[in-house]
């Protein structure tokens, strides 16, 4: 190989492929949509019906639920190593729980209305599924950046479908959206779309959509010349 070859440097991987390529993109990817925490896992349901009907109580549970999984696995994987393995569970619980009451304090002093419609699910924020299942499965086995980013990931996708689920509930049931009348009042309202049959059914079509886009961008990598 000539000098001249030698010295030629390899051409850059663009900006785009290398934040694919990065673990911290697969990792967002994976809990936000490939492996979401609702429509793939079906966790953390029971404040998916109940908060839903208007959009935002929606959008502090989702930010509190987010701030928490991220928060809480972070912690746990930074004092993994030194937590005894008989003690594992008990020393995530707490670690939730404390993020859980800063979370019900701050909304208790700065948010008062909307702690007193959704404070009492805001406790259950402990017993979620989602926030456990990635302290569990994810920061016991990664460094604490990335369990961050696992826990953002895991929030935004519980969080892509608790909007879903509370934009047309509001809408359609009290005409408004995030408090602000945007139908008009000869127009009717659909008092079911503020029951919580509404969130059943709501919750099953954002699920219905989600997986079906999944298994088509499925079938377009499996044919020949997918990407």
């Amino acid at each position: 190989m000539s000098e001249h070859a030698r010295n030629i440097a390899p051409p850059a991987m663009p900006l785009g492929l290398r934040i694919k390529a990065s673990p911290e993109y697969r990792t967002f990817k994976t809990q936000f949509w490939d492996d979401n925490p609702l429509f793939r896992q079906i966790l953390g349901v029971c404040s998916a019906l109940a908060v839903t009907n208007l959009v935002t109580n929606t959008l502090v549970m989702c930010v509190a639920v987010t701030l928490v999984t991220a928060c809480s696995s972070c912690l746990y994987a930074l004092v993994r190593d030194a937590t005894p393995p008989r003690t594992r569970l008990l020393v995530q619980m707490l670690i939730i729980a404390s993020f859980v009451i800063v979370v019900h304090l701050f909304l208790a002093a700065y948010m008062f209305a909307v702690s007193e419609q959704i404070g009492a699910y805001v406790g259950l924020i402990i017993t979620n599924c989602i926030v456990l299942g990635r302290v569990e499965a994810f920061a016991t086995k990664n460094r604490p950046w990335l369990a961050f980013v696992d826990g953002i990931g895991a929030g935004c996708g519980y969080s892509l479908v608790l909007i879903l689920v509370s934009l047309p509930r509001e809408l359609l049931g009290f005409g408004s959206l995030c408090g602000v009348a945007v139908v008009p009042e000869s127009l009717p309202r659909w008092n079911i779309m503020v029951m919580a049959p509404a969130g059943f059914f709501g919750l099953a079509v954002v699920i219905w959509v989600c997986r079906a886009l999944q298994l088509r961008a499925q079938a377009g990598k499996a044919r020949p010349g997918g990407k």
